[in-house]
């Protein structure tokens, strides 16, 4: 009987890797079809492309079940993750010009601003005073430039999405103190969720045709970035290290004392990869965390999670921290891993369905996962002020308000705000689209005492109004509630049709 059960296991794996070489087989004939379509100009980076999705395909095919084995996952040890504070107690060098100039700010800026209603890239959209997410870090590294006297450039990772309307707006800057070098990241093809085939029949991207398309996630940028020449390019100008970060965190300035660290590390030895993680909150509970496994330190993602012990990688208790994609890696290291074909990161599947209805899935990969390819990695615990991420108009609110003041590109917590903890906010339907929430808002209330804010249904808010405590304002359906100009809500329930009462 065990024999004919190893018999069927060993039959049912043979089937399955006929399956798995005709599916490899179908993809490369449609692949070589989408390439025979290329313009001669197009056609180099067009096979670049489609190599690194075939080896990313290859592995989607390979790899069943969640990618973490629960049993093996540890915590990091002691030493593995530093408190920001000791980090910052070292104090700065007098050198720090030197130090500056060895490296490059790289913002992840492949993303549209489709989920708050905008068209075009989301780091063109108005954050504070009229300024963009654009305008706030070319800010941040031009002050950086301006107060050291030194020449830390801008790198942007833009997407096909992204490329030409930012390409447009980087005019603008061509007077300021600050380099700026923009290369794409790869385009990959959508998958059709039956047939496991790509839906693009040609290489053209606009149009209806745009849907055939995708950007692989942030993981992509080491085999972009090398690609394009820029990691050659900033070596032999004696760079060392990337400052990557998502261009929506406004959280992610340059930080001085994370930077001399990396540069002069206190046991002498070099840390080729570090990520700033922070203390979970109830907010954060499907944040990726560091993990101890296999003698390394490893991201692991809730979607490698599996099901079973979702509920365990949730817990605020057993895993306290959340990588806010905030990371310095060393340049050479990229380059030797690259050459090497030997950073892994795990696929993460994203399935998405058309505007026609079509299911369709994406295989992507994370910046972060890719620490366990790196030597002497390290997680630093930061404050939570570096990790301020709009992808909201709630989120937008509070960084338009008084709770922040902007100096020289950089938002910061006001002084005047008594607890060092951010409200709660959540802005129904209404408010989704930038748009939409600019309209109900005749100006930002004064939010400096807020606890709690959840406002739901047909809102709008009269000028200088002042919100304290827990605040909740309900329309409900075919209701319309105009908060007047001059109010102050503090601890109010206000519903219906604007009966202010107390709890």
């Amino acid at each position: 009987q065990d024999f004919s059960k190893a018999m069927s296991q060993a039959g049912s794996s043979q089937f399955q890797e006929v399956i798995r070489q005709e599916l490899e087989y179908s993809m490369k004939v449609e692949l070589d079809k989408i390439l025979a379509t290329a313009h001669s100009n197009e056609i180099e980076h067009t096979k670049k492309d489609l190599e690194g999705f075939k080896k990313l395909f290859h592995r989607f095919l390979q790899e069943k079940g969640p990618s973490v084995d629960w049993g093996k996952i540890q915590r990091p040890p002691e030493d593995s993750i530093q408190p920001y504070e000791k980090i910052k107690a070292r104090g700065l060098p007098d050198n720090i010009a030197s130090v500056l100039n060895k490296l490059v700010v790289v913002k992840l800026n492949g993303g549209l601003g489709t989920s708050m209603g905008c068209k075009g890239p989301k780091s063109l959209i108005g954050v504070r005073n009229e300024n963009t997410f654009l305008d706030l870090t070319v800010q941040q590294i031009e002050h950086l430039n301006k107060s050291y006297n030194t020449d830390v450039p801008l790198v942007l990772m833009n997407s096909f999405n992204t490329d030409d309307d930012t390409k447009k707006i980087l005019q603008k800057y061509s007077h300021s103190r600050v380099k700026i070098y923009t290369f794409n990241q790869s385009r990959y093809p959508r998958i059709n969720k039956e047939t496991l085939l790509p839906i693009a029949k040609d290489v053209s991207y606009s149009g209806e045709n745009t849907e055939c398309w995708y950007p692989p996630g942030h993981g992509d940028i080491y085999a972009s970035f090398y690609n394009s020449g820029l990691l050659d390019n900033l070596i032999a100008e004696g760079k060392e290290y990337i400052f990557v970060s998502n261009i929506d965190n406004l959280g992610a300035t340059v930080d001085l004392y994370i930077l001399n660290h990396l540069m002069n590390p206190p046991n002498g030895k070099r840390c080729e990869f570090v990520m700033e993680v922070t203390n979970k909150t109830r907010a954060d509970v499907k944040g990726g965390t560091l993990t101890q496994y296999e003698n390394k330190l490893r991201l692991v993602e809730i979607a490698q999670v599996p099901k079973a012990h979702v509920d365990e990688f949730k817990s605020v208790s057993k895993f306290k921290i959340f990588n806010t994609n905030n990371l310095w890696i060393a340049l050479s290291a990229i380059k030797r891993l690259q050459e090497k074909n030997a950073i892994d990161m795990e696929i993460i599947v994203n399935p998405k369905t058309l505007d026609g209805g079509l299911n369709v899935i994406q295989l992507e990969t994370a910046v972060g996962a890719a620490i366990k390819s790196f030597e002497n990695s390290l997680g630093i615990n930061v404050p939570r002020s570096r990790f301020l991420p709009v992808k909201t108009t709630s989120d937008l609110l509070l960084v338009m308000s008084n709770l922040y003041s902007l100096n020289a590109g950089s938002l910061t917590m006001s002084e005047k705000r008594e607890f060092p903890t951010v409200p709660l906010v959540k802005l129904g339907s209404s408010f989704t689209k930038v748009q939409d929430y600019l309209r109900r808002f005749e100006s930002i209330p004064d939010m400096l005492e807020l606890d709690h804010l959840t406002v739901s249904g047909d809102v709008t808010f009269g000028k200088n109004v002042s919100l304290k405590g827990t605040v909740i304002i309900i329309a409900n359906h075919g209701d319309r509630i105009d908060i007047p100009a001059g109010a102050l809500l503090e601890n109010k329930i206000v519903s219906g049709n604007l009966r202010i009462l107390d709890h």
